[in-house]
């Protein structure tokens, strides 16, 4: 009867985790490849529900929604979560960092601190035995997508993002992280329902709008993503020797909008343009400049001149 208990107690915890994310990261579990099955049923069922596109149909509406949250969200990850949370690649405001938390946190990558952390983990460890997604220790498919789902990398690192989460705003999106998903959801799909009564010659409708504007531009977003830690391990050039694996690979710098571009990022991670030459198409760094130039953000961190040196 207590072992039943404990076991129902279990699973209470790993619901609740879907929405209160907040873990000690002490509460980790002897096996580094440990996984809750039931805590990652909303990642697994989003893979699943993009079936239902076969149901909904598309309209142009529709599709090119999902294209504008897919870039709008891939500059997220890529300018706030990486470059300004993750390396402090150039300054802002306490009120534009937290609309660039929100933003970040439409993408479904978790929160702001606890996307940071693990970055911040990952570069001290890259590709050693303690690094918790890298394909030479744990193999291809763990790098891509089983370290996030394990227990032992559930928790926030705050250790390492001390210096933004002494904002309780940043901690309570980081904590509570399905919230902003959740409204980005159901905009869209109100959104759909207002077209298809206002203007049904548009052909689209809210399940539809959800569909393509969340779930497909969310996958997308995912894997896309995801391929910075998997496949810039692997497959690329290499301008720099650093002691990691990380690749140059021009292919993942136009779909991640500069990512790509990781053996650069990996030998000096501090510079807001990861495109070190000219013809590197650095995306994100564009963006930033453009923000810069409306007075948003300043001081990007540029590239030193002991890098440009070597090139």
């Amino acid at each position: 009867m207590s072992s039943l208990k404990n076991t129902y107690s279990s699973y209470l915890f790993s619901f609740l985790k879907w929405f209160d994310s907040y873990e000690n990261k002490d509460a980790t579990n002897n096996n580094l490849k440990s996984i809750d099955w039931l805590r990652t049923i909303p990642f697994i069922a989003l893979h699943f529900s993009v079936l239902f596109v076969f149901v909904v149909g598309w309209s142009p509406v529709a599709v090119i929604t999902g294209l504008v949250f897919y870039i709008l969200r891939m500059l997220a990850i890529t300018g706030f979560y990486h470059r300004y949370f993750s390396h402090k690649a150039f300054k802002t405001t306490r009120i534009v960092q937290f609309i660039f938390a929100v933003i970040g946190a439409s993408a479904v990558q978790r929160g702001p601190l606890w996307w940071a952390s693990h970055h911040r983990l990952h570069h001290k460890n890259a590709d050693n035995e303690d690094d918790q997604h890298s394909p030479r220790q744990q193999g291809f498919i763990w790098s891509h997508t089983g370290w996030f789902l394990s227990k032992n990398n559930f928790a926030t690192r705050y250790e390492r993002i001390s210096d933004f989460s002494k904002f309780p705003e940043l901690k309570f999106i980081d904590r509570f992280d399905v919230l902003v998903p959740i409204i980005f959801g159901l905009a869209l799909y109100f959104f759909g329902e207002m077209l298809a009564l206002h203007y049904p010659s548009s052909g689209t409708t809210g399940v539809q709008m959800f569909i393509w504007g969340f779930v497909i531009s969310t996958l997308m977003l995912y894997h896309i993503t995801f391929t910075i830690n998997s496949i810039a391990h692997k497959i690329g050039r290499r301008r720099f020797n650093t002691k990691d694996d990380s690749k140059n690979n021009w292919l993942l710098a136009i779909l991640t909008f500069g990512e790509g571009w990781h053996n650069n990022h990996h030998f000096y991670p501090g510079s807001a343009r990861q495109g070190f030459v000219w013809w590197e198409i650095d995306i994100c760094y564009y963006f930033l400049k453009g923000l810069e130039k409306i007075g948003l953000i300043w001081d990007l961190k540029p590239i030193p001149k002991r890098v440009k040196d070597l090139l």
